[in-house]
């Protein structure tokens, strides 16, 4: 728990405005009326909505209360770390990206918890209440998919003929995705986190929390920027800031957890495209080019104990032609062991599949993907979490 301000429901848009301008650091701003806790404000929702035309002029005298969350997480700062961890996942990205209010066990507020704090307190407790998690290992299946919801339908409201083959190798996995909409384009990521089962969807909430806290103006046009963001947030939270595993000595435990990711800023209105990759490439089609061209991101994964914490990565701008196809692969999919010779499916034979594929829709191109996956795999056992998006401009 933080020791934050807070304000009540006299307060007008414009203090909160310049409070949070003071607090470049503070996620959330509790509402507390009468000692007692009754709202929480988003920064960075609050800040957007100050942003737009007119808006100052229409809130900055009324009450902050118009841009308040009605119903955050409020706990009781006797809570355990497990039982607020299992709170927290069934509301999803909100509390760890929001935040939660921290009351004394009469109800009146203390401060406020952060998601950054929670996942690093979870991260130490994983390895010792594995076994129960596992055991909810169904209802994370729904908790992680019911995540992802906004996420894929934003894809679908906003890439209209596009394609996302998601397929988690044990019933909640490590590979995740974020859409988000906003008024001068769309932001795109695909990301596979640590793991498999319950520790990666635990990274994915990680990383997709991170990324929703820094997708701000004008961040959300900057992949690797955000890239480098996340980096350092991750590496902060899991202090994952020492000696490579080789290092340690015997008896040292340390974690070296992160993520692979493409990242793309979809500016609105402009064939134009903005990627930042870590070790997962972008594959563009051109209508007018039979030859599929591979784009590199960096060979550099995010938040892991060998990434220097100030890494940069590198932006790739694409001017896209009507038509132009874009892809992303996890590597589950490029990894999969299979096939007469038993080797791995390989990006070659992706890249010629989605070739002759080119001309069909994206929805039939997901099936031909999957199918010629499972052929490709036979009897060999699925050895990552597949996850594929494709999109036509």
């Amino acid at each position: 728990m933080e020791a934050a301000p807070a304000v009540s429901p006299g307060h007008t848009s414009l203090e909160v405005l310049e409070l949070l301008s003071g607090h470049p650091d503070l996620a959330g701003l509790p509402v507390v009326e009468d000692g007692r806790p009754m709202g929480l404000i988003n920064r960075n929702l609050f800040m957007d909505e100050m942003a737009k035309p007119f808006r100052r002029d229409l809130f900055a005298r009324k009450s902050c209360i118009a841009f308040m969350d009605k119903a955050p997480l409020v706990v009781p700062e006797s809570l355990g770390v497990q039982e607020l961890s299992f709170l927290a996942l069934e509301q999803g990205g909100k509390t760890l990206k929001d935040g939660f209010i921290v009351t004394d066990d009469a109800g009146s507020y203390r401060g406020i918890g952060t998601g950054e704090a929670l996942m690093r307190a979870v991260s130490h407790l994983q390895a010792e209440k594995s076994r129960q998690v596992m055991e909810s290992i169904n209802y994370a299946g729904i908790i992680q998919k019911s995540f992802l919801k906004a996420s894929r339908e934003t894809l679908g409201d906003t890439l209209h003929d596009h394609f996302l083959l998601w397929e988690p190798r044990d019933r909640v996995g490590g590979d995740c995705y974020l859409c988000r909409r906003f008024e001068d384009g769309v932001f795109v990521a695909l990301m596979d986190c640590t793991g498999h089962g319950v520790p990666g969807a635990f990274m994915t909430l990680i990383m997709t929390s991170f990324l929703d806290h820094v997708l701000a103006e004008p961040l959300r046009m900057d992949p690797a920027r955000i890239l480098s963001l996340v980096n350092r947030k991750v590496k902060q939270a899991l202090g994952q800031q020492g000696k490579p595993k080789g290092a340690l000595l015997d008896g040292d435990e340390q974690s070296d957890d992160g993520m692979d990711a493409a990242l793309l800023w979809l500016a609105r209105g402009a064939k134009r495209l903005v990627y930042a990759g870590a070790r997962i490439p972008l594959l563009l089609l051109a209508p007018d080019d039979g030859a599929a061209t591979f784009l590199e991101g960096d060979r550099q994964g995010v938040g892991y104990v060998d990434t220097p914490m100030d890494y940069v990565w590198t932006n790739r701008e694409l001017a896209l032609t009507d038509g132009s196809a874009v892809y992303l692969a996890t590597d589950g999919l490029t990894d999969q062991i299979g096939g007469p010779r038993q080797i791995a499916f390989g990006r070659k034979r992706l890249a010629a599949l989605l070739q002759a594929c080119r001309a069909a829709p994206m929805a039939e191109q997901e099936s031909r993907v999957r199918d010629a996956l499972r052929e490709y795999q036979g009897n060999q056992r699925r050895r990552d979490d597949v996850s594929v998006l494709g999109f036509r401009s």
